[in-house]
Parts: C-alpha cells; sequence; structure tokens
C-alpha cells in the first residue's frame, strides 16, 4: 500500500470545506489513516516548504501556510499518489478538470485549497514531517 499527505489548506479550514475534501476521499475509496489540525507557524511553515526556498512564491506561500489552521492526514491506497494528484486537479483551479477539489473550491492559484505529496520520496518525508508512527493506523 502507498501513501501520501493531504493538507486542507488555511482556506479550505476558514470556509468550511473539510467535509467535502473528505468525503471525496471516502468516495474514492481512499483511506485516511492519520489525521489532526494545527497551526502551522511560519518557520514550521518554512520548513516544510523548503524545497522552494529559492522560488518567488516561498514569501507569500509560507505567510498563507502560517496564516491559520490546517488539516493535514496520511492518505492510503494502492496508487494514492496519482490518485490523490488527479482528484485534487491542476494547482492552477482554473485549469483544473471539472468535479477536482481545486476546481470547485479553490479561489486562486494560491489559495487552491489541499496540498498532496509528488512522489514517494516526497510523501515520505511530508509524512514525517508532521506524524510519528504512533499517529497513524496501520
Amino acid at each position: 500500500m502507498e501513501r501520501t499527505l493531504s493538507i486542507i489548506k488555511p482556506d479550505g479550514v476558514k470556509r468550511g470545506v473539510i467535509g467535502d475534501v473528505v468525503k471525496r476521499f471516502e468516495d474514492s475509496h481512499i483511506d485516511i489513516v492519520a489525521m489532526k489540525m494545527l497551526y502551522m507557524t511560519k518557520k514550521q511553515a518554512q520548513g516544510f516548504y523548503a524545497v522552494h526556498e529559492e522560488r518567488p512564491f516561498f514569501d507569500s506561500l509560507t505567510d498563507f501556510m502560517s496564516s491559520g489552521p490546517a488539516v493535514v492526514m496520511v492518505l492510503e491506497g494502492e496508487g494514492v499518489i496519482a490518485r490523490y494528484r488527479k482528484l485534487m486537479g491542476a494547482t492552477n483551479f482554473e485549469e483544473a478538470d471539472e468535479g477536482t477539489i481545486r476546481r470547485d473550491f479553490a479561489t486562486d492559484i494560491e489559495k487552491n485549497v489541499v496540498h498532496g505529496s509528488d512522489s514517494p520520496e516526497s510523501a515520505d518525508f511530508e509524512i514525517n514531517y508532521f506524524f510519528n508512527s504512533f499517529e497513524i493506523v496501520a
């Protein structure tokens, strides 16, 4: 079984779409094996997104991700990384397919409701950034 990290970003939490996003996982037969709500500090957001440190959007992204609570989850299933990325939709919600989370709930390219790991390597780093082994139901 493959695992990936999912984040419902502060805009999704603030707009009350946590249940809508979780329902899409359930409808897609994606298992949630860990979940918690947290409020990242700017430093924690910078550590999580360190891979983007040289990008022009880094400060804006980390300001946004530390602007309110987020829900972090570990998702599990066969091919879950690719399946979840398809369910999320394109980063730019205007380019996302109809029926995807971002197309249905995002308001701009940064406030696009969800984050998901893009590879097994990033999933491993991201899951371990937020969860220890005792917090994941295996």
